[in-house]
């Protein structure tokens, strides 16, 4: 095989991927200029309740719009609203703001839709939805419930403070966005794949709210970053073209059991970003690739570097005021990788233990 005649597979790995992920960047935008996502996080904010209990229900709205409509979806357009529920009710917005990114990449293990990087390494199943998400709900319980542990410990002190929010509620529009949303993950759990219907659907949101001038062109651009999307498309074609001429991942991969293979996508992962690791580890289908997913999925919560998610987050905490630290993002990663990762396996192992 050469590296021409290897491109026409690679792009067939690549391309519905990407293009699934454009459509639900589309349909993310569209619900935010709805107002979905301030209108939920509003209500929670005005909540008499805890600080711990209002963070609490805070993650929860993070995993559950990480699980339908994307992770870099969630980060770019939750953080800002994070930031402003932990202002508006006087409380240490840290947890909330490190809340945004951790708990987004530990949510998107759920559906293949969720993290590009699920889209990569099954796409030669064309698994429908539902039986993704019927392998990986306990690793995925594992994952959420283990990120929210560790960062209701870390920030400990912070919940005893505070008071509700006396904002108005947000109003909540159930427009096209809305609906774009509910047809999204409809296609998602149904069908096997659903890159092409998403996109349209994307697309006739998007139409629909530019006719009445509902569409953000800022957020448009903040979430879809057309340029970054594009130079990871050609990035994953190429490498993928060259993964397919070597055949050590694959050896590797089967030589080193579950275990190994999720540790050794979380490693590639904080060392190249793990959009390239998955598409080198998934050039020829893997052995393990619920455990390699996980790894991939969760080793990013390590440094900086490890995803997408991460660099947006990085970026729009800043345009909020606010100050990320990646060196405070690795300190915590220290503690949250290794508990995540053995945690969602041991899930897995329970769920699927034929697989180990």
């Amino acid at each position: 095989m050469t590296l021409l005649s290897a491109l026409p597979e690679s792009l067939a790995q690549t391309w519905p991927p990407f293009v699934l992920v454009a459509g639900l960047l589309l349909v993310g935008v569209a619900a935010a200029d709805d107002g979905l996502f301030e209108a939920l996080a509003s209500r929670i904010a005005r909540a008499h309740a805890s600080q711990l209990s209002v963070f609490s229900a805070m993650m929860g709205l993070v995993a559950v719009v990480t699980v339908i409509v994307n992770l870099d979806t969630s980060v770019v357009f939750l953080t800002p609203i994070l930031l402003h529920v932990a202002r508006r009710r006087q409380v240490s917005e840290v947890a909330y703001l490190y809340g945004a990114v951790f708990m987004s990449n530990a949510a998107s293990l759920l559906l293949p839709g969720s993290n590009l990087t699920n889209l990569l390494v099954l796409a030669s199943r064309h698994t429908r939805g539902v039986t993704f998400a019927a392998t990986m709900v306990a690793p995925w319980v594992a994952a959420v419930l283990i990120t929210w542990g560790v960062l209701a410990w870390w920030r400990r002190g912070d919940w005893g403070e505070g008071q509700a929010s006396t904002e108005p509620a947000a109003r909540l529009r159930v427009g096209a966005g809305v609906l774009g949303v509910a047809a999204a993950l409809t296609l998602m759990l149904l069908t096997a794949s659903p890159a092409l219907a998403v996109l349209g659907v994307g697309i006739l949101v998007s139409g629909v709210h530019v006719v009445r001038r509902r569409f953000s062109a800022r957020h448009a651009i903040d979430a879809l970053s057309p340029l970054t999307l594009v130079s990871l498309f050609v990035l994953a074609l190429v490498l993928g073209a060259l993964a397919r001429l070597w055949h050590g991942p694959q050896a590797l991969l089967g030589g080193v059991g579950a275990w190994g293979a999720s540790a050794l996508g979380a490693g590639l992962a904080n060392v190249v970003n793990n959009l390239p690791a998955a598409v080198v580890l998934s050039a020829h289908p893997p052995a393990h690739p619920y455990a390699l997913l996980i790894g991939l999925d969760l080793g990013p919560n390590l440094t900086i570097v490890g995803a997408l998610s991460a660099v947006l987050w990085l970026r729009v905490a800043r345009a909020q005021g606010a100050r990320p630290s990646p060196a405070t993002y690795s300190r915590v990663g220290l503690a949250l990788v290794p508990l995540s990762l053995a945690g969602a396996l041991g899930a897995l192992y329970l769920v699927t233990p034929g697989s180990f």
